[in-house]
């Protein structure tokens, strides 16, 4: 065991170097959910400020033109997918992706994901290629759909999108699944889900969640189920957040508000 500062426990000395590379690709992972589009924020507010402020006037002129791309299929770059970074991540946990059944490139999927989590870990499964997703399915090309508003952060939304994150919207699903050996995974109980989420606990949300089958069956599409064991035992709730306790409802009210959740969560 590590000494204790301020209540963070460090970690012994003798932890092994591969082991300590795995944990900081956990952590920056981490940080870029949490405060990467924050941090883009401020240091362009900052930029403006001094000498180099024509490169926040220029990134805002990108981003314009840029700003449909999420609903276009996204910029995936393989080589990023390919990169050792995600294998440290994978080993960190460990991940791995468990296949049940083949599935034909000559058709395209909507692959429905659970459980949410606080930041859904397991979608590493198919915009990376730590666990081996092209080579368990061939010729499909995945693309996992998150919320529009992760798509208006500056240099976070270039990051997830070289990955494979689009926007969740109906466009963007269209354009992706009008190509055979396609597949978009959807993370069906969204920020409402993430709000059960605590070790020792299976609490998935489908209730009224039915518009991804209407979009499967627009596209022709095959369901897929996809669930990540595991993936609520990462982190719990700070507070008690029982459905009905005040934290929840402010926690609900923000999410119908800004679209995205309000989770006081802790390791």
């Amino acid at each position: 065991m590590g000494r204790k500062i301020a209540g963070v426990e460090l970690a012994p000395l003798n932890v092994p170097l591969h082991r300590r590379i795995q944990t900081l690709c956990a952590f920056t992972t981490s940080y870029l959910f949490f405060f990467g589009g924050l941090t883009s924020i401020l240091f362009l507010l900052f930029l403006l400020h001094t000498k180099y402020y024509w490169i926040t006037l220029l990134y805002v002129t990108w981003f314009w033109f840029d700003r449909d791309t999420s609903s276009r299929g996204g910029r995936p770059s393989q080589w990023l997918r390919n990169s050792a970074a995600y294998r440290y991540l994978r080993d960190y946990f460990p991940i791995s992706l468990v296949k049940t059944a083949d599935l034909d490139p000559k058709e395209n999927y909507l692959i429905g994901y659970h459980p949410h989590g606080i930041m859904g870990f397991g979608t590493s499964n198919f915009v990376t290629e730590a666990t081996g997703f092209s080579k368990e399915f061939p010729g499909i090309k995945s693309y996992v759909l998150t919320l529009k508003l992760l798509h208006y952060l500056p240099f976070y939304r270039e990051y997830i999108s070289a990955i494979g994150y689009c926007d969740v919207s109906k466009d963007s699903i269209d354009y992706i699944l009008r190509t055979k050996g396609n597949a978009v995974v959807i993370l069906i109980g969204g920020a409402k889900e993430s709000l059960d989420a605590n070790p020792s606990t299976s609490s998935i949300v489908l209730k009224n969640r039915k518009g991804f089958v209407k979009m499967a069956l627009k596209n022709g599409a095959h369901l897929v189920p996809s669930y990540t064991f595991g993936e609520n035992e990462l982190f719990r709730q700070a507070f008690d957040n029982k459905p009905g306790s005040r934290l929840r409802r402010f926690q609900r009210f923000f999410q119908s508000r800004v679209g995205c959740k309000s989770v006081s969560w802790r390791l």
